[in-house]
């Protein structure tokens, strides 16, 4: 199959909401993330797609930031591809191209966070070559 792999305009975050709504399996309204899509498409932020006949079937949020501890970052979020595209090679191709793309901006280093019950993408981003150095933790207020 004939992926493609492009930088979605922050114009078009909308679009993403049905697969954002799926990865979270319905627990934030989708009108939760239009709202909160509309604040991000101001920020560092990037989405980066797969598109097979002009349907996006993958996507992952980049956020471009410096760290002290990694110099110039890209944080991958919320990566997800439709359930009938995977097991097909093509997340290492997203991980690839992802790479690619952020090196050629002069990015050093990329980072993430999985939910802790996600095993096989424990597994997959160890295959990746991405390293365990810590806990992501969240409280709201």
């Amino acid at each position: 199959m004939n992926y493609d792999f492009k930088i979605l305009p922050n114009s078009e975050l909308e679009s993403i909401i049905p697969l954002v709504f799926e990865l979270n399996d319905g627990k934030i309204e989708a009108s939760v993330l239009s709202s909160r899509f509309n604040e991000i498409k101001n920020q560092n932020y990037e989405c980066a797609i797969i598109t097979l006949k002009n349907e996006i079937v993958g996507i992952t949020g980049l956020w471009f930031c410096t760290r002290h501890y990694s110099g110039k970052s890209v944080e991958i979020d919320h990566v997800f591809i439709k359930p009938q595209h995977r097991n097909k090679g093509l997340g290492k191709l997203f991980m690839r191209w992802i790479q690619e793309y952020c090196k050629a901006k002069g990015y050093e280093s990329l980072e993430l966070n999985t939910y802790v019950q996600n095993h096989p993408s424990h597994k997959f981003y160890y295959n990746e070559g991405f390293k365990i150095l810590g806990y992501h933790f969240l409280k709201k207020i």
